[in-house]
């Protein structure tokens, strides 16, 4: 993992315990990006990714640039299946 001080924040952030609903999408997919995942656009506000052979849609917020609790779970989910943890 060659992540910039940014990138392991946000990292450290969707580890965190109570889960903050405060990470900015963008962060979480320049997040992605910088551990070799393979981001996509889908229709509307979807968002493909695909990281060591696993695959997950998340739905980008709007008109918010903040990730919702919900969705954090669900990359922290998603970050584990690829064996990504802290």
């Amino acid at each position: 993992m060659d992540l910039n001080n940014k990138q392991y924040k946000t990292l450290e952030l969707i580890f965190t315990d109570p889960i903050p609903a405060n990470i900015l999408w963008n962060d979480i997919e320049s997040l992605f990006v910088a551990l070799g995942a393979n981001v996509s656009q889908g229709k509307g506000s979807r968002v493909r990714v695909k990281l060591n052979e696993v695959k997950a849609v998340f739905h980008e917020p709007h008109p918010e640039k903040e990730t919702d609790k919900g969705a954090v779970k669900s990359v922290r989910e998603f970050l584990i299946k690829a064996g990504i943890e802290l």
